[in-house]
């Protein structure tokens, strides 16, 4: 129970409290289990007091200062603690349901299993502040600061993350596939994304949202097959000539926007890598080589040892993988060596008026049925020389 003088000094106004504190720099406010629902406590020093328990529904805390204040298991429910100071704070299992926490500094507060659903914490701090399977269901985050925060477990169903700040944050074993603005996350940095994560929300978050928290592209390239949704085409992997590059960032484009999975050796190979060696994992990695054959490419030796990569991979899983387009009449005029066979063997689509929007339309759609899967990967591009 709550100490009977501290609670009448308290109950003759925050002006009276204030000035009592200093005159007591040694006592610690003993508040624990005090009924203050519904008190206007507004600019309030609390700092340090045991609030353990206390009813604070519906109570004015703004511009209170509640520094490493003990609130575990208090009610705040639609309490107002907008701009509070409640930085170190223990709110464990405190009720903050619909509470408004706009602007206010919950650095490293420990909120585990704090209920906070419906809260507006707009442009809250919340750096370093530990969430741990905390009720955020329906909670407004814009603009708040999650940096160094811990999420794990915690119920985020229809929570607002819009232009919210992450880095180092930890969003482990949660269900982030109703949680809203997440394209919109400012990332300073990389953070923890579960696999737990991940599978707990069916694969629906956004591919932006997983690359700002530094999530490999591998990984949010075949992470949908991981939680059980097919992927429509193969991914395949664009060889080509340096010299026809402008047909081959136009097949990517496309391809992506269909929702193949491309690699596009020019935009996403980093400087330094050795760009052979880069290639070859490439070519065996995805599911198609997509060969633009013309009188560049197949004087190739780049082109070629691709070609050789993919002969060998058919032959070691006994599937197609290689799929020629040709953009001029070269390939159909050699008599010798591998586009000679490629020529007597296959089919080979026809881009050779790729420059006319309806031929171009007409070949596109051809290749990307030729890419259709079952249950398989999609695109990708390389640039050759």
């Amino acid at each position: 129970m709550a100490n009977p003088e501290h609670l009448s000094v308290l109950r003759q106004g925050v002006e009276a409290w204030n000035e009592w504190r200093p005159k007591n720099p040694s006592i610690i406010p003993d508040l624990k289990s005090a009924d203050l629902s519904e008190a206007d406590l507004s600019l309030v020093d609390l700092i340090e007091a045991d609030l353990s328990g206390a009813n604070l529904r519906s109570a004015n805390l703004i511009h209170a200062d509640l520094i490493h204040a003990d609130l575990s298991r208090a009610d705040l429910s639609k309490a107002n603690l907008n701009v509070a100071d409640l930085s170190g704070a223990n709110l464990r299992e405190a009720k903050l349901s619909e509470a408004k926490l706009s602007g206010a500094d919950l650095i490293e507060a420990d909120l585990i299993e704090g209920d906070l659903s419906g809260a507006d914490l707009s442009g809250a701090d919340l750096s370093g502040a530990n969430l741990r399977s905390a009720n955020l269901s329906g909670a407004n985050l814009s603009g708040a600061d999650l940096r160094s925060a811990n999420l794990s477990g915690a119920d985020v169903g229809r929570m607002v993350l819009s232009r919210a700040h992450l880095f180092a944050t930890v969003l482990a074993n949660t269900d982030l596939g109703e949680v809203k603005g997440l394209e919109s996350i400012i990332h300073r940095g990389p953070s923890t994304i579960g696999i737990d994560t991940f599978f707990r929300s069916r694969g629906k978050i956004p591919e932006a949202f997983l690359r700002g928290a530094g999530v490999p592209d591998i990984f949010i390239q075949y992470a949908a097959s991981l939680v059980g949704v097919p992927f429509e085409f193969y991914s395949c992997f664009i060889s080509y000539s340096s010299k026809d590059e402008a047909l081959a960032e136009r097949l990517h484009a496309d391809l992506q926007g269909k929702g193949v999975r491309c690699w596009f050796a020019p935009h996403d190979l980093k400087t330094g890598d050795r760009f052979r060696i880069k290639i070859d994992e490439a070519v065996r990695l995805y599911d198609k080589l997509l060969l633009l054959l013309s009188k560049n490419s197949l004087g190739s030796d780049w082109v070629e040892k691709e070609v050789e990569t993919a002969f060998e991979k058919e032959r070691r899983q006994k599937q197609t993988v290689l799929f020629p387009v040709r953009l001029d009449g070269s390939v159909m005029k050699t008599e010798s060596g591998w586009p000679a066979d490629i020529r007597r063997t296959r089919h080979i689509g026809d881009f050779t008026h790729w420059k006319r929007h309806d031929a171009y339309k007409e070949a596109f759609n051809r290749l990307l049925w030729d890419l259709k899967a079952d249950k398989a990967p999609a695109p990708t591009s390389a640039k050759v020389s």
